[in-house]
Formats: C-alpha cells, structure tokens, sequence
C-alpha cells in the first residue's frame, strides 16, 4: 500500500466527516454557485450584436470544491425595470437541466436592431440548491440588415475616377496612377429637442476614421474600423454617445484617414502595395432615443458639409503628415460657420456592412523617457528600449511654418542614424507647426513598428540650438495593439526563459491589429500560418475569441472560386513570386480548417464550425485538385528553417512532406468537423480519403529501414508524428530519431515558421521536455537566447535576428506555449472543449526550480504554481467551477504525496489514479489545491 493512502478504515472516516460538513447548516452557502462574468457573443456588453441567436455564457464561483453546474435558468427583459422583477418578458427559458454555461443559444422572442436587451442567469448546483441571480448583464443589437440603414447613404470630398480602382493589385506590376488624395473633414449640426434616454453611433468610414462630438473625440479607438477586403464588405463601429451629446444644439464631425482602402502612390514614400478601392467616404447612422419613447436619426446624406482637413497626407506604408496651420478651430462644434465647405458627393461603397464585434486598437503602453543621441548635422535619434508597433506623439514649440519630421525605425546604421530598408521606407510622420505655443501632436491614421525616432528639423529641448529650429520638448513612442483582453501570466526561475517570454510577447502585441499581421511595418499583411501555428500561444495569454471570428470571416471573404484561400487574408494583393508559391501554400491556406477547430476546442464555440464548414469543404475539395497522387508538392515548405542559405523556402525539409501532412491533418480535421454537425456520411467519406492520403505519404516519405521520414529533418518526422501519419509501431523509434537528430546538432534546432511548433509538441507528448529545455536554455546558436544576445526586443523574423529582414515579427514564437502548457503545466486535456477538462502536468526539467501560470479560460481562472528542492515538490493549483481536471505530479511508489497537510486518502474528491512513469495521476474537480510530494533522499 502506498504512503499517501489511509487504506479502507481512513477512507470510510473521511467520507463520514466530509458528510457532517455537507450536513451542517453554516455550509450550505458555500456549497452554492455564484454566477459572474457574463458575456453575449464572447463580450461583456457588446452594442452590436449582428447574430439573431447570440451566444450567452457565465463563470461560475464556489467556496466548495468538486463544484459543478446541474442546470440554469436565463431571463431575457427588453427593460431592466422587468428584470429587477424577475421578468423575462423577451425570452425565460425555465430551469433547463443541463451543465452547460458556455455559447448557450439565445432562444427567445426576435430580437431587433438597435434594442438593447438585459439578461440574468440563475445556476442550481449538484445538490439541487439554487444560486442567487447573477448581476445584470446587457447587449444591443446592431444594424442587422440593409435596410436597418435607412437612408444614409455613402459620402465623401471626392471621388476616385473608376478606371483607377484597383482592389487586387499584382505584386511588382507598376500603375500609371501617381494622383494623391484630399483627406477630408466631414460634418453635420443636428439638434436634440428632448431628454436623451440613449444615443448610439453606427459608424462606417473607410479606410479609418475618428469620430467626434461637440468638440471631443469619441472613444479611445485608434485605426477604426477594422480592415477588411472592401470590394465585398467593411465592418461598422458602434458607441455609445449618449454623454456626449446635450439638450439642444450638437454636432458630429468625422476625420477620414486611407489605410489599406487607398494607398497613395506618392513620390518618396514607402508604399509596399497599391491598392485603391476607392476615396475615403463615409456612412453614418445616429439613434437618439428619447426618455418619452420618441425616436429620431441622425443620417449621412447630402446635407452634410466637407473641407480638406490638416491631414495633407495619410498612407497605411508611407506614414502621415499633418499642417496645423491648416486647422479649422471648432470645426467639430456647435456655431461653425461652414459655408465655405462643399457640399459633400454621394458615392457607392462595399456592398455589405458587419459590425466589429472584434476588440478594437487602442494605445498601451507609452516610452516617456528614451536615450537621445546626435547622428549627424541636424539629426536626433530617440532610443525608446523597446521594438514595439505604434506612433510618435510630438511636444513641440516653434513658429508658424516651422516643420519637424520624425523618421521611425528598428535598427540603427553603423553612424547611428536610422536605417528603413528592411522594415519598408521611406516612412515618416511629418508636422507643421501652427506656432503660438506649446503643441502637441500624434498621427491618427498610420502606425509603423519601431525602437528608434530620429527627429529632423527640430532639436531636443535643452540642445544647443543656433538656427532658432522648433524645440521638441518631449518625443514619446506610443504603443497601438488590438485591446484584446490579458488572460495569461507566467514566470519561472529561469531568467532567459523569462526574457524570452517577453520577447515573444511583444511579438504578439505588435502584430495584433484587426488582423494578425506579419510585421508592424513593410508588410502589415494576414499571412494566416501564424493563425494556427501560434494561435495557443497567443491564446494562453489574450482573449482572442473575437479576433479569429473575424480573423475566419476574412478567409471566407477571400476564398477564390475554385476553392483556394490564399496565404493572406484580406487578400489586398495577389502575389507572383515563383508562381503561385506565395498565393497557394497548403500549411498557409489551412488556416481556414484548423483555425475554426481551434477555436471550437479553446472557447467552445460550435457556431463557427457551422458557419465555417462549407469554406472548410471548398477548400479541402481545392486542394484534392492539386494532389499528385495525394502528394501536395506546391507552396512554401518549412518557411524559415535553418540551413545553410539564408533562410526562405524550405532547406531541410523537401516539398510535399509538410504540405501534404497537413492536408491529411485538415481531412482529419474535417471528419470530426462533420461528426459534430450531425454529417456521418460526409464524415466517412473525409475519413476514406485522409486513409488513402496517409497510405500515399508514408509510401512515398517513409524509410521503414531507417525510421525516418525523407531527409529525416526535424520538422519531416515532427509533423508525421503530430498529424498521425506515422504507424504506432513506428512511433516511438521517429520520436527517438528526432531526439537523436537534436542531440547530434549539440541541442541546436533546424526546424522553421511551420515545422517548430509540432517538434515541441511531439517532443512535449513523448514527455521529452528535457530535450526542449536542451534546445531553448543557449544563447550560442540561432533561436530566442541568440535573439536576446543580439539585442532584439522583440521576436524578430529569423532564428538568427538578421538585420536584413524584420525585427518584429509574429512567427517562430511557439515556446511560449510550451510555457504555459509544459513548464508551468496547464493544458487542456484530450478531448477538452474550452477547458471544461483541464490537465495540470508540470514539467520541472533543467535548472528550473519553480515555475507559474495562470489562465482566464471560458470556464474561469486555471492556476498552476509549483516549486521544488532536492528532496520535494510542491504545487498550489487551482481549477475553476463546472470542470474537472488530471493533477499529474513527480512521485514514485516511495513518494509520500500529501494535498494541505494530510494525505490523499482523507479526501474524497481526490481520486488517485495510479503511479506510473515517475507521475502520480490525481483526478478531481474545481477548487484550489497544495500539494506536497516527498521523496527519500538516494542514499546510494
């Protein structure tokens, strides 16, 4: 009998003190669930809800462990008067016996647009006691269709001539258009009779916009709205501006910037793509709803007024300049005098208008204190310490005329001044300078990502300044992210693992916009590898649940005729570069089908698998045309991998070893897909062909002699192995040779974009953790400590951190989810949907002698902390309400294992399932558990 068991006699015990406890009357409220968090379509208080049958989920609390939800009852109310009255006068579901509390379908009474609508749930526990209702939660519904619209209608300063629209440009091909572009002011006076009970602003101007009332800004968005492929939609962004507004007069006033809807072709001026979708334009829709019911809009027509704003240039690649002398003061408030403005033209827009339901950019972090040095006659340079995406803000003094131009960048020249030519120049943000005073200045409509701001035509403050040049009294670097929320944390012992977290954090932050570009800067494109390749890793740590819907409604919007996703989504240009290799890459265009499985396992979301499932069929169907004998041999291969060329395309890996793994992947994929759909047949059929794919991959890649898959790569034999191509019998001596493969290379990785991710996940499943440790704790060959060694801030493009590519950039990232799910232990178990299964599995290897994470799932906070010393390990844990979890812990049958102070044996929730491989397997449900396991010291 093992130590940590009491043997029958002590369990029995247990069970009868455990059932006082139950019994007792000062427990039976903590035995009850406490509701909380409550979200309609993944947000806490979404104002525009475009599905008809949203969905609604909570969290879940109980002082209690082993807590779990038996049933729920939502209320529904259109007034939150009805509410408080425990009324559902739109939708009462009753008690629904069921334990789910996540993506619950809205089942009630139509729900109309712009109404806003008041929910509350109430949860009975296992033992039948019912919860208190949760607090009151709110969402509005959008603009649902067309007609929702009403009259407002598209308008703009001016229009782009149609011969000139070009809304997929070739990559390399010139154009004879050199036209600029007038950035325009928009604005309409409007007056508010009655007392405002809610006003809301539906918001579309493209390519960005910002929106102002009375004189202010509204909201603290930068680069709405989202961008998307605006020949077939753009989305809309909703406010609420009910305290902006006052009795009597008002007015709205609107500031157009190009982003990707027109790119500039202006001389001396970076601009990596042409696309021209038209002129900025604008379509608006203002609801004022009145205390006494009484309803009246607002609407983008023709009679609002326009000028040319400051803004004298804008481009998403070149950067913007501003001309305060050219400022209008009050132009955005009540008692302008516009009759100098034009009336505003009437335009056609994109056929289909959603809301941006994903979170918007907004500013975070702000570098306030930078390093300043001279580089070169009238030429500053600002280190701010950190490669981040974002924009200057400018404090300056001079005189009227007096221009000062900021030139941003990633990397210095050898006589420290800036240098573009590998981030994509020039780009600049230029201002001039209205004088009578201090001003300040930040770009609205254009980001870049950069360390460095060297700053030309004007001299820091306290500078020896001859020539009477404006003073820069402050530069700051401001950092621009999509404001998805933090939901993830992790540290550990290990000080470069800790840096290379952070590294591979700012990665991330600077390529979440409103899509997951590839680099803040020459590109800013969605290449959709990085959507699934390091999607657990960027999920670990932010709530991007909105982000992929929106991220999948931009694959589905680019999805050719024939069935192809291209490898960036918005398709904004159609790329030649060796033929179709960087349109038509299977790893790339993949996203489309793993993606939306992803999402489904992470958040629990069933309804985007529905909505993506034709996309997925269309797709696989594509790639069945291009098979060669089931072999896929087009695309980019192991993008990046390390080999004796500068990196590119594959070099250790040959074509159609990743491609076609991940085809087989994708059909696998798809049966389970169609299984949940309630599509057996397609299911079968998914499953013949990926049974016919398989047989043709391991004939044509597998050496049975040698146990090898082609050059017998890292990233060939991973990827078999995590797709499950290779045969069992074969597996673990393909695992071996991968570790063998490691270790020949003194530790040292080869794999690239695609095959990293699956060599730590295979190696991490074969409990092989020492060996990733091996790999990623050195700075002396490529990879994240040599990235560190060199300087780097961020994850740049290259294992080597070469200056001739991007310093920033969201790829090869992956060890942050070998963070989260290994070191620190927290990973959603086999089968798990959004964590409702959880395993806490640390992996204390090398020199870490403690590591934590914790993790908002949809079900609630998971936690995992542990430490250990030469004789004992210690973890604290915690599992959220409503799910269950595997607790695996070091130990041997000599270990004594003890959870608080006592033994296993004395609790009843905790289910020792057996000793095996050095593990103690501990299943049980929610709540916080410290767990103790002591070894005898060796005395050999």
């Amino acid at each position: 009998m093992l130590p940590c068991s009491l043997g029958l006699a002590g369990q029995v015990l247990a069970w009868v003190v455990g059932l006082l406890l139950v019994l007792l009357p000062g427990q039976a409220s903590a035995q009850r669930l406490t509701v909380l968090n409550l979200t309609c379509d993944f947000q806490p208080s979404p104002l525009s809800v475009q599905h008809s049958q949203p969905g609604l989920s909570w969290q879940l609390t109980s002082a209690q462990r082993q807590a779990t939800q038996t049933g729920y009852r939502i209320l529904v109310a259109d007034s939150e008067k009805l509410l408080r009255q425990d009324v559902g006068n739109i939708w009462d579901s009753g008690r629904v016996a069921s334990g789910r509390c996540l993506q619950v379908p809205y089942a009630g009474s139509p729900l109309q647009a712009t109404k806003a609508y008041f929910w509350k749930v109430m949860v009975w526990n296992r033992t039948g006691q019912p919860s208190a209702w949760s607090p009151p939660g709110r969402w509005q519904m959008g603009l649902l269709a067309p007609a929702d619209w009403l009259s407002a209608e598209w308008i703009a300063y001016e229009k782009l001539p149609e011969e000139h629209v070009n809304v997929l440009p070739t990559d390399g091909k010139k154009d004879a258009f050199t036209g600029g572009n007038v950035l325009p002011l928009l604005r309409k006076d409007f007056a508010v009779g009655r007392r405002l009970r809610k006003a809301t602003a539906y918001v579309c101007g493209l390519g960005q916009f910002e929106l102002r009332l009375n004189g202010r800004k509204v909201g603290d968005h930068f680069l709405d709205p989202a961008w998307t492929k605006y020949d077939q939609q753009a989305q809309y962004v909703a406010f609420d501006v009910t305290e902006q507004l006052q009795q009597g007069a008002n007015t709205v006033g609107v500031m157009l910037g190009n982003g990707f809807y027109y790119v500039p072709p202006v001389k001396g001026r970076f601009r990596k793509l042409k696309t021209a979708f038209g002129y900025p334009k604008l379509r608006c829709r203002l609801v004022l709803d009145y205390q006494d019911g009484h309803r009246e809009n607002v609407l983008s027509d023709a009679s609002w007024k326009a000028a040319p704003s400051p803004v004298t240039f804008s481009s998403i690649y070149g950067g913007e300049d501003y001309n305060a002398t050219l400022e209008q003061p009050g132009w955005d408030a009540p008692g302008f005098a516009d009759q100098a403005w034009q009336p505003v033209l009437r335009v056609s827009g994109p056929p289909r208008l959603t809301a941006q339901n994903a979170e918007p950019l907004k500013v975070h972090d702000a570098f306030t204190s930078p390093k300043i040095t001279p580089a070169g006659v009238g030429k500053w340079v600002y280190d701010f310490g950190q490669n981040a995406s974002g924009i200057i803000e400018l404090q300056v003094q001079g005189r009227a005329g007096d221009t000062v131009r900021i030139l941003p960048a990633e990397l210095l020249k050898a006589d420290n001044s800036i240098t573009q030519k590998n981030s994509g120049g020039p780009y600049i943000f230029t201002y001039v300078l209205r004088g009578g005073g201090v001003e300040t200045w930040r770009p609205r409509f254009s980001y870049y990502g950069f360390r460095y701001a060297q700053l030309e035509g004007g001299v820091p403050q306290g500078q020896a300044n001859p020539r009477n040049r404006p003073v820069v009294l402050a530069l700051t670097a401001l950092h621009t992210r999509n404001a998805a929320p933090v939901v993830g944390e992790f540290a550990c012992s290990n000080d470069l693992f800790n840096r290379t977290n952070t590294l591979i954090d700012w990665s991330i932050k600077s390529n979440m916009a409103s899509v997951f570009t590839d680099c803040p800067h020459r590109e800013k494109l969605g290449w959709l590898e990085q959507t699934h390749l390091m999607g657990a890793s960027i999920r670990y740590r932010y709530d991007i649940a909105t982000l992929c819907r929106k991220t999948i409604d931009d694959m589905q919007t680019s999805q050719l005729e024939n069935g192809l996703v291209p490898e960036i989504a918005p398709e904004y240009v159609k790329f030649e570069w060796g033929g179709d290799m960087f349109r038509d890459s299977p790893e790339w265009g993949s996203a489309s089908i793993i993606l939306p499985w992803y999402v489904y396992q992470w958040y629990g979301d069933q309804q985007v698998l529905a909505e993506s499932y034709p996309m997925m069929q269309r797709y696989v169907a594509y790639l069945g045309t291009k098979a060669q004998g089931h072999i896929l041999n087009q695309g980019l291969g192991d993008w990046y991998d390390l080999g004796p060329k500068p990196p590119g395309t594959s070099q250790q890996t040959p074509m159609g070893v990743t491609g076609t793994a991940t085809y087989y992947y994708d059909l696998t994929i798809l049966s389970q897909v169609a299984r949940l759909l309630g599509k057996p047949q397609e299911a079968a059929a998914y499953d013949k062909l990926a049974t016919e794919v398989r047989a043709a991959f391991n004939q044509k890649f597998f050496n049975p002699s040698t146990k090898q898959y082609a050059t017998g790569s890292q990233a060939a034999n991973a990827m078999a192995v995590y797709m499950g191509l290779v045969e069992p019998a074969h597996k673990a001596a393909v695992v071996e040779n991968i570790v063998q493969d490691i270790r020949s290379r003194n530790n040292a990785l080869t794999a690239g974009d695609i095959g990293y991710r699956y060599l730590l996940r295979v190696l991490e499943d074969a409990g092989r953790s020492d060996v990733i440790f091996a790999m990623n704790n050195r700075a002396d060959v490529p990879g994240y400590g040599y990235q560190l060694a060199q300087g780097a801030t961020a994850l740049t493009e290259s294992w080597a951190a070469l200056p001739t590519v991007s310093n920033n950039h969201l790829m090869l990232g992956h060890l942050q989810e070998w963070f989260y799910g290994a070191l620190a232990g927290i990973r959603p178990a086999e089968g798990s949907v959004a964590f409702n299964k959880i395993d806490i599995r640390p992996e204390p290897v090398g020199d870490v002698t403690s590591a934590s994470a914790s993790h908002n799932s949809p079900y609630g906070p998971i936690k995992s902390e542990w430490k250990k010393t030469a004789t004992s390990f210690e973890l604290t844990t915690t599992i959220p309400a409503n799910t269950t979890a595997t607790i695996y812990l070091p130990a041997t049958a000599t270990s004594t294992i003890l959870e608080g102070t006592q033994p296993l044996a004395r609790y009843p929730e905790l289910k020792l399932l057996g000793i095996e491989n050095g593990k103690a397997r501990i299943q049980t449900g929610s709540g916080t558990y410290h767990f103790t396991v002591s070894t005898p010291a060796n005395t050999n």
